[in-house]
C-alpha cells in the first residue's frame, strides 16, 4: 500500500457561507498538517478577510497557488480560481457568491480528474443560487455523477455512531412514493454493502431498510409501498447474498435504538434518514457519495448565512470530513490490495 502523504482538495463553497471559517479552523492546527496536503480552491482574498473575524488563529503557513502541480506539504495551499475583483458579503446569498463555489467546485474536479488531487472534500453550497446561475445539478452528487460517468451512487451520512444512505434524495417529498422501485432500492442496497466493504472495511455487512408510510404502512392500512415495493427489494436482496433486513419503521428504529444493530441504514427518502441522522450525530456527521472511482465527502451542515462572518462556526463536521475521506481512501488501497491477492491466489 502507498503511505505517501495524501493532496486533499477543498473547495470554498459559497463565498458568504461558513465554507472559509469552517475550513480554516479545522487546517488552524498545524499538526494536522503531518497526515496529508490541503489544497483550498477559492481566493486568498477571501481566504484572508474570514481569517481576520475568527478570533485565536495564528501562524497559519499558507501558500498561494495557481495550480495544484504546485502545492507545498506543511502548508495550506490556497489555488487562487476566482476573478481577481471577487468579495465577500458574509450572509448574504447572492449571485456572485453562487458563481464561485461553482468555479471552485469545477476546478477542483479537473485537478481530481487529472490525478493532481487525490480527494474532494466539499464546503456548503447554495443550491438554489446555484441553479440561478446555471450550475444545472440539484447538489454536489448529482453533479459528481455526470462528472464521473458512474451508474449507482448513494448518499451515505456517516458518524461514528451510524451510517444512514438514501433512496431519494434531492426531489420534492410529494414525488418520493412514485419514484421508488424495487430495482431501485435493489440498486441502492448493492452500493451500500460495496461501499461497506470497501470503504470502511466491513466484511458482510448488515442493512436495516426503513419503510415509507406511518408504521410501515400498518398492513396496508397507511400504505401497500413496504409490501409491494420495499419488501421485495429487501427479498431480492437476501437472493445476492446482500444482508438486508426490514422494513422497519422509521420511529422505532432510531427512537429505540434499534440502528445500532445494524452497519448501516437506509432510508426512503432525504429527511426520513437525513433528520434523525443530525439529530444523533450532527456535530461530527459527513456526507460522503458512495459509488463514485473517486473519494468525496462533506460536513453534514449548509451555509448557514445566519450565522457567517461571526465566528460561530462549528469545524467539527470539516474536520470529521477530512479525515473520513483520507480513512476511505487507504481503506479503498487495501481492498484492492485483498481482491488482487485473492484473484493471484
Amino acid at each position: 500500500m502507498n503511505n505517501r502523504k495524501l493532496i486533499v482538495g477543498i473547495t470554498q463553497g459559497d463565498s458568504n457561507g461558513i465554507g472559509y471559517e469552517v475550513i480554516i479552523k479545522a487546517l488552524a492546527d498545524a499538526r494536522i498538517l503531518d497526515f496529508f496536503t490541503p489544497v483550498v480552491y477559492g481566493s486568498s482574498k477571501l481566504f484572508g478577510f474570514y481569517r481576520k473575524q475568527i478570533h485565536n488563529i495564528e501562524n497559519l503557513e499558507t501558500f498561494a497557488i495557481n495550480s495544484a502541480k504546485d502545492a507545498e506539504q506543511r502548508k495550506i495551499n490556497i489555488l487562487n480560481c476566482l476573478p481577481e475583483n471577487v468579495y465577500a458579503e458574509p450572509g448574504q446569498g447572492s449571485a456572485e457568491s453562487a458563481k464561485a463555489a461553482i468555479i471552485s467546485l469545477q476546478r477542483a474536479v479537473k485537478d481530481l480528474h487529472a490525478g493532481l488531487i487525490d480527494i474532494l472534500v466539499t464546503a456548503p453550497i447554495n443550491k438554489r443560487g446555484m441553479n440561478s446561475q446555471g450550475f444545472g445539478f440539484t447538489g454536489h452528487t448529482e453533479y459528481l455523477e455526470k462528472e464521473f460517468g458512474t451508474g449507482d451512487t448513494a448518499m451515505i451520512m456517516v458518524s461514528p455512531q451510524l451510517k444512514v444512505g438514501v433512496v431519494t434524495g434531492h426531489i420534492p417529498l410529494k414525488d418520493v412514493s412514485g419514484s421508488l422501485s424495487t430495482e431501485l432500492i435493489l440498486r441502492k442496497l448493492r452500493v451500500m454493502k460495496k461501499s461497506l466493504q470497501q470503504d470502511f472495511g466491513i466484511i458482510d455487512p448488515r442493512i436495516a431498510v426503513l419503510g415509507l408510510n406511518p408504521h410501515g404502512g400498518d398492513g396496508g392500512l397507511l400504505g401497500d409501498e413496504e409490501q409491494n415495493i420495499i419488501l421485495p427489494a429487501v427479498k431480492a436482496a437476501a437472493e445476492e447474498g446482500i444482508q438486508a433486513f426490514g422494513p422497519y419503521s422509521p420511529d422505532g428504529h432510531f427512537a429505540q435504538g434499534n440502528y445500532s444493530r445494524f452497519d448501516a441504514t437506509l432510508a426512503m427518502y432525504h429527511d426520513q434518514g437525513l433528520a434523525p441522522f443530525k439529530a444523533i450525530a450532527f456535530a461530527d456527521g459527513v456526507n460522503f457519495t458512495a459509488g463514485l472511482p473517486v473519494v468525496r465527502t462533506s460536513p453534514d451542515h449548509g451555509t448557514a448565512f445566519e450565522t457567517a462572518g461571526r465566528d460561530e462556526a462549528d469545524p467539527s463536521s470539516m474536520i470529521s470530513s477530512i479525515y473520513t475521506a483520507i480513512d476511505i481512501y487507504r481503506n479503498r488501497e487495501k481492498y484492492a490490495s485483498l481482491m488482487k491477492g485473492r484473484l493471484k491466489d
